[in-house]
């Protein structure tokens, strides 16, 4: 239980928090959100014991052993495994008592301590760490690899898997996603769902916060008020408390106009069920989502651009890679205005790559590549953030791109991005991650472009600023290609879905829900095929697993049991979408002003019969959709 009772907290001259009484109990996954700069790190560093109340009394149980994520970088010689098996602090303690006593001979000693080795499963460590280690996405082979051999990156992920190992009370994760992908991402909130101590967790990730925690704590204006719920549980109250403000409500009117527009235009140009499905779903519920970010400090819209041709980028049998290595071989693309792809793929597949080739950064080393005469590419990767130019403002970047603009109009136009007054002013030098970020961001629209290539736009952007980008990216008219572990950027801003792996860049036929079942079957293949090692534990024969033979014929009876599911699924969405657009053409032929006149009462009345009959039909396919999910996600998880 953590217990903060009139709580206050400064930094500096700054209140951060006055007067909070809240309790945490055990068990509970707590997000924590609010804007950049309200406490949400410097509360973690509390609860750490590096900084003291300045008012109040904040008080948790003893002897609680709290976990959290290191932000040094590690360089040392010494193994990843080994590194990550440190996080389990007891067991190293015990290893440390054994070694004095084997020393000692003391054999009393000696039967004490292996006894409580034993009780604390630290025989099968290994075995933790590597399937820790193996689910964030090294291999085998790198468990043995040097830390310092690894980028700065996957140094965080060692952090990570080495907080994880630790068996805590309390575990703290501030912005854990940052160095995943998405597929790291997808374990993650699942090892969460399962851990059984308190959780709190700062995180922009609004689909891993859904998936994740039980309760929200947010924190504004100097409070903290915690909900009982996921994010989007909270959302709604948010939009709640919010909807009475006049200015707010028409903000979000206007919003809620653009996201109509989108969805009626997607509508119309969708070809699969399941996608449209999902998209007009998604988009739906960012009516709400607008609501609760209605005092959001950023509001800016692309442009439409100078030129739109119509195929803006041909690749034809084109092969990429590094020196004489490929690492992606006969791509055959078209990127049409108006095309909406997110890329999808294990991390190392060769994403990153595939958009440098796009955006002209690498040569082909085979193929034709193909661009308009007319096309202005925007390319956001996160390598651009280094290299502004850390003397310069805000200003200076636009006016370095158009020395013709008034200050007034730069002003303006940086506003939307949060750069007021003096900060649009101020040298780029001490500006953090996301402050960069929405300075890329800002000079890429400002300059217009007609294709966006955006690789990871979201690191380091807070929820407002993730709201108003997926906002802004839905107006826009060019074509986009992105590479984003925010699935839920994915979800309201693509209708394409690219797969890049073993060397090919192929459609997925499927949504983000899909690919999520494509990455289990993917890691089940991995598994059967030997391809990883399995961890046996040297004197614990309960955890030596299964032969590969069962494993591949309990893989075949699981698949065996969910294809039936998966075709029905796939009918009811087909049978979902042919319903929506019955529904669809009777409310435009009931939006006709002469189908109320006096010779149409007949067929007036068979309309509204049957606007009656096929709500309650999609209703009823809707249940069985949802009836039919939820069965295939409790067999998943079995």
């Amino acid at each position: 239980m953590l217990k903060f009772t009139q709580f206050s907290l400064r930094r500096g001259t700054r209140e951060l928090l006055h007067d909070v009484n809240c309790t945490i109990h055990a068990g509970q996954r707590v997000g924590v959100t609010g804007a950049n700069g309200v406490g949400k790190s410097s509360l973690f560093a509390l609860i750490r014991g590096e900084l003291q109340p300045d008012g109040g009394d904040f008080s948790l149980p003893p002897n609680t052993v709290i976990a959290h994520v290191a932000q040094e970088m590690p360089a040392t010689g010494q193994s990843a495994l080994e590194y990550v098996i440190d996080g389990d602090r007891e067991l190293r303690s015990l290893q440390g008592q054994i070694a004095l006593a084997e020393n000692a001979n003391d054999g009393d000693r000696l039967a004490h301590l292996y006894s409580e080795l034993e009780n604390i499963h630290g025989y099968s460590a290994a075995s933790r760490a590597g399937k820790l280690m193996h689910g964030l996405g090294f291999t085998s082979a790198e468990e043995q690899r040097p830390v310092r051999e690894f980028s700065g990156g996957w140094r965080m992920r060692l952090n990570l898997a080495q907080a994880l190992m630790c068996r805590s009370d309390l575990l703290l994760l501030d912005e854990p996603t940052n160095h995943l992908d998405l597929e790291a991402v997808i374990w993650l909130e699942e090892w969460l769902q399962s851990y059984p101590g308190t959780l709190l967790l700062i995180s922009h990730d609004r689909d891993f916060l859904d998936r994740v925690v039980t309760h929200v704590a947010h924190i504004e204006q100097g409070a903290l008020t915690l909900y009982t719920g996921n994010y989007s549980a909270f959302e709604i109250r948010r939009a709640e408390q919010l909807a009475n403000q006049q200015a707010a409500y028409e903000k979000q009117q206007r919003e809620i106009a653009h996201m109509q527009d989108f969805v009626d235009r997607f509508r119309a140009k969708a070809t699969k069920a399941r996608q449209a499905q999902s998209r007009i779903k998604a988009l739906e519920r960012m009516k709400v989502i607008s609501a609760a970010h209605i005092d959001s400090p950023f509001e800016f819209h692309f442009r439409r651009p100078d030129r739109l041709p119509d195929l803006l980028l041909h690749l034809e049998r084109v092969s990429i890679g590094y020196a004489d290595k490929p690492v992606l071989t006969n791509i055959n693309l078209n990127i049409q205005t108006g095309g909406r792809i997110g890329l999808l793929g294990f991390n190392g597949a060769g994403k990153s790559t595939l958009i440098k080739l796009l955006a002209g950064e690498m040569r082909p080393q085979s193929g034709e590549r193909t661009e308009a005469k007319d096309i202005r590419i925007g390319y956001f990767a996160q390598h651009q953030l280094e290299q502004l130019d850390h003397q310069a403002s805000p200003l200076l970047h636009l006016q370095r791109l158009d020395p013709k603009a008034t200050e007034k109009e730069l002003r303006g136009f940086l506003g939307g991005f949060a750069f007021r007054d003096d900060m649009a002013t101020s040298p780029v030098a001490p500006f953090s991650g996301g402050e960069k970020a929405r300075l890329v961001l800002a000079m890429i629209v400002y300059q217009k472009p007609n294709l966006l290539l955006l690789d990871e736009p979201t690191n380091h952007l807070d929820l407002d600023m993730r709201h108003a980008l997926s906002i802004a990216l839905q107006e826009f008219e060019g074509a986009m290609i992105v590479v984003s572990h925010d699935r839920h950027l994915l979800r309201t801003v693509t209708d394409t879905l690219l797969l890049v792996a073993d060397g090919k860049v192929t459609p997925f036929d499927g949504d983000l829900d899909d690919y999520r079942q494509w990455v289990k079957d993917r890691e089940r293949e991995i598994k059967t095929t030997g391809d990883e090692v399995v961890y046996p534990v040297k004197d614990n024969p309960s955890m030596v697993s299964t032969s590969k033979k069962q494993q591949r014929q309990n893989a075949a009876e699981l698949r065996k049991k969910l294809q039936p599911l998966r075709n029905k699924i796939k009918t009811l969405e087909t049978q979902i979408e042919k319903c929506n657009q019955d529904k669809t053409a009777i409310q435009e032929q009931l939006a006709d002003s002469r189908i109320y006149e006096d010779q149409n009462r007949a067929r007036l009345k068979q309309l509204l019969e049957q606007q009656t009959a096929t709500g309650k039909q999609l209703q009823q396919l809707e249940e069985l959709w949802l009836a039919a999910n939820e069965e295939l996600e409790a067999l998943e998880n079995d």
